[in-house]
């Protein structure tokens, strides 16, 4: 019997920030990732050293580490942690920083995730990837994720019967988000038709079910409420986080997600079941992901979304609102600071300051990571659960 986890009481995230995307850039990780650290700082209107916490997480830092981006940065934190786990980073470094500040090991932890896209970025990291990608994947010309994908999708509607109509429905509706983010790249809206339309990549993946890799970065802090209170910051409560790596190992393909191992607890431990979300932002590398997060989040059965889709709008303004700035299928993917689009996206409609993507009386956020796909399966999952505060 696993002992039950402590409360997050006293510890909050705020000062949401993205550092504007573009297409390509010529900047370093680095360069990315100081800028986001600057925008912190202004925004906080606290100095550099008052930070003693980071953690960190990009692509194409290496040969760096969040070791040696503390000496480009010039900082010297007590607490650091490098989190290379793509869709999930943006949990796992709020429950870790929330964690270490709890323990007073640190004050201010600075959460960073940012990625250089320069002409063969992409290129480079797919065949990087992973020990499989290097041996088993690329050399025989199927590097990146499009046709794990495929397999995962062609799968997921063999079994289910969701149809491309129902995927594109997602799409839409999250390009339409989109339209309303400042950030977003995909700046013209999209049909069903034009969806439908769009060129094969590998069956049944077709061009607007791909992220667009993109260079940028985004971050958040996280400190006790007291901080918060006395710079006068806006700031969220933290309910529940869960992270699982590995999850079912026995599956011949993927078809479920570490979420189902713990969402139970997820749940009891926040106090608030699926039906109180107001807002969710999920990891949208492919949209067969967001199915899959959709069903084991618990917002309906196992191979039921499809039917869900099919009765909600997704939108801001609509039923069930969905990656309300657009999601990466939308905004862009930004390399590992993918996995902090949908964070920071919560954290500022929790305080009520989204702008343009604001849900009206939203209070009770689900962010969900999804990151790390090796051939068949993405291995590290997560969900944070985040409360807007009355303070």
């Amino acid at each position: 019997m696993r002992p039950r986890r402590a409360g997050y009481e006293g510890i909050v995230a705020t000062v949401p920030i993205t550092v504007p995307y573009q297409r390509y850039s010529i900047n370093s990780a680095h360069w990315w990732l100081g800028r986001a650290l600057g925008a912190l700082l202004r925004e906080a209107g606290i100095a550099k050293h008052d930070i003693d916490g980071m953690c960190v997480s990009s692509f194409t830092l290496a040969p760096d580490t969040a070791v040696g981006l503390t000496q480009h940065l010039g900082m010297s934190p007590r607490w650091l942690d490098h989190i290379p786990m793509g869709g999930a980073s943006g949990v796992i470094g709020l429950r870790r920083a929330a964690r270490a500040v709890q323990a007073g090991d640190a004050s201010i932890v600075a959460c960073l995730a940012g990625d250089a896209n320069q002409v063969d970025s992409f290129r480079n990291t797919v065949s990087q990837f992973s020990r499989f990608a290097q041996d088993a994947v690329y050399p025989y010309g199927a590097g990146g994720p499009n046709a794990s994908f495929a397999l995962l999708t062609k799968h997921y509607m063999q079994q289910t019967g969701a149809t491309r109509e129902d995927f594109g429905k997602l799409c839409v509706a999250q390009r339409d988000n989109a339209l309303h983010y400042r950030h977003a790249l995909m700046k013209k809206p999209l049909t069903l038709r034009q969806y439908l339309d769009a060129r094969e990549i590998t069956d049944p993946i077709h061009l607007f079910d791909c992220v667009m890799p993109c260079a940028g970065a985004d971050a958040f802090l996280v400190m006790r409420e007291e901080q918060a209170l006395a710079l006068q910051l806006p700031f969220v409560r933290i309910l529940s986080t869960i992270e699982r790596h590995n999850a079912w190992t026995q599956d011949v393909i993927q078809t479920r997600g570490g979420w189902t191992v713990d969402r139970e607890e997820f749940y009891e431990h926040a106090g608030v079941g699926p039906a109180d979300v107001d807002v969710m932002q999920a990891y949208d590398d492919y949209p067969v992901i967001n199915m899959m997060q959709i069903e084991d989040l618990g917002f309906c059965e196992k191979g039921g979304a499809p039917e869900f889709v099919r009765a909600n709008t997704f939108t801001i303004d609509g039923s069930f609102p969905f990656n309300t700035n657009g999601g990466q299928l939308s905004v862009g993917q930004a390399g590992a600071a993918g996995g902090y689009l949908g964070m920071v996206e919560n954290l500022r409609q929790l305080t009520g300051h989204a702008g343009d993507t604001q849900v009206a009386n939203a209070r009770v956020g689900l962010v969900s990571g999804f990151g790390m796909i090796n051939y068949d399966r993405g291995i590290c999952t997560a969900a944070a659960l985040l409360a807007r505060s009355d303070s």
